[in-house]
């Protein structure tokens, strides 16, 4: 495990989120609703000329293990 890596990727993370103050509040509520296998998650995407893209996920097992993995970066 490069700590190295992990400290630069921690930085990110505080940078994103103090320009993005919303998103970890969002990512809170998700967690106290309960994100389980199964769980549907959209997302959107508008460009600076107003076009949006959309998709979805459905949540797997392994996802969840990802988002506890990142969520200890906090």
């Amino acid at each position: 495990m490069n700590i190295s890596a992990i400290w630069k990727l921690k930085g990110a993370w505080e940078k994103f989120t103090t320009n993005h103050p919303k998103f970890p509040l969002f990512l809170d509520a998700m967690q106290r609703k309960g994100i389980a296998e199964g769980t549907v998650i959209a997302i959107s995407f508008t460009d600076t000329e107003g076009k949006t893209i959309e998709t979805n996920i459905k949540v797997t097992a392994s996802d969840i293990e990802l988002y506890e993995s990142l969520k200890d970066l906090r």
